[in-house]
């Protein structure tokens, strides 16, 4: 019985998702770990559900764009609307592991106001680009236009999650880390050989090329312009980012910004994303919104395909965690040029094929 269990499943992979035996039997591993609250965090989960050759072991969520209980309900209820209540979703950190809202607060009274800062925005300025939630405490679920989810998460944390996978497939997994870092410090503090069995973390975050501060600018735009080393991914969670870029990780890549600030999902590449009609293109048409960088898609489109990094190099990296108006900025040297305080070399993506980026993108959510 279990046999035949076992052929009909493989039977559906290879008929409804195209999939071929090969295919199947060796399929590459991924935990997405996101701050899923809205259009831009969402739809990168969604190209990763919908490559036949990729297995989602499950979504994570962390607090960030976002607060982590909010965006475990949005994921949850995407995933309820695409039909893929298969994916676990496991609730991640509420708040850093020292930084607060208050010291944020002392230290803009310091070194000036920051453009953006995700959660912590205690209200949306005239710039703002993006139709976003109004702001609220971090135990509030707004009620969302598309419902509130049925499904609940998995009963595990996100650290114990990630744990307990890379344990049962140890070498296997990626871990693709498109917002702040806190689960994975977490789980690499509970657990000291955590790094050392994903086969790769790819992250998203920080600027390290000049950017242009004489252009018009949205609340994203003036983070990157003004202060280009910090990225919300970064400080929001400093001494996280800290763990994450000293523990000793097989790979280890940051795809910065850079990479992606050029290739913006206009409303025209959301039609073409979203023209099949198909539960994917159907959800996306309904949450997605134009005018922002396709940050996270970049990084997941770089993991699906190396080629279409066109500007890379290696660089040691740390974070600042001295106060001050530096707190949580990246710290870069030539490779293997730091101080070896446990900072490592960082694969760092600075630019992309965008047509490439942009087909991937287009071509996995009309699917």
């Amino acid at each position: 019985m279990r046999l035949t269990c076992t052929l009909l499943l493989s039977l559906f992979a290879i008929v409804t998702l195209g999939v071929s035996p090969a295919m199947a039997a060796e399929r590459r591993l991924v935990i997405i770990d996101q701050d899923a609250l809205e259009g831009p965090n969402l739809q990168p989960i969604l190209m990763l559900l919908q490559d036949p050759s990729v297995q989602v072991l499950g979504v994570t969520t962390v607090s960030g764009d976002g607060w982590a209980p909010e965006e475990t309900a949005a994921t949850l209820r995407m995933l309820e609307l695409v039909g893929r209540t298969d994916i676990p979703v496991a609730q991640g950190a509420i708040y850093p592991l020292v930084n607060t809202q208050a010291r944020n607060r002392l230290r803009e009274a310091t070194y000036s106001p920051m453009p953006y800062k995700g959660a912590w925005m205690e209200s949306w300025p005239s710039y703002n680009t993006l139709k976003r939630r109004q702001t609220h405490a971090p135990d509030v679920i707004l009620p969302m236009a598309e419902g509130m989810p049925v499904t609940t998460a998995d009963p595990r944390s996100a650290a114990q999650f990630m744990i307990d996978m890379t344990r049962k497939y140890p070498g296997k997994i990626t871990i693709l880390a498109m917002g702040p870092l806190t689960n994975l410090a977490l789980a690499q503090r509970l657990d000291d050989g955590f790094a050392g069995r994903v086969q790769e973390l790819i992250s998203e975050g920080g600027v390290l090329l000049p950017p242009e501060i004489d252009q018009p600018l949205d609340e994203f735009a003036m983070q990157a312009a003004y202060a280009p080393r910090m990225s919300i991914n970064h400080f929001w969670d400093p001494e996280a980012s800290r763990i994450v870029f000293t523990s000793p990780w097989r790979e280890l890549t940051l795809v910065t910004n850079d990479a992606s600030r050029q290739n913006l999902a206009t409303a025209d590449l959301l039609a073409q994303a979203t023209r099949s009609g198909r539960p994917v293109a159907h959800y996306v048409a309904m949450i997605g919104q134009g005018g922002y960088p396709l940050w996270d898609e970049t990084a997941v489109a770089i993991w699906m395909n190396p080629a279409i990094a066109t500007r890379q190099l290696h660089l040691a990296m740390d974070v600042d965690l001295m106060p001050g108006a530096s707190y949580g900025a990246l710290l870069t040297w030539a490779a293997g040029k730091g101080p070896h305080l446990g900072e490592r070399d960082v694969r760092v993506v600075l630019g992309v094929d965008t047509a490439a980026v942009k087909a991937r993108f287009v071509d996995l959510l009309n699917r």
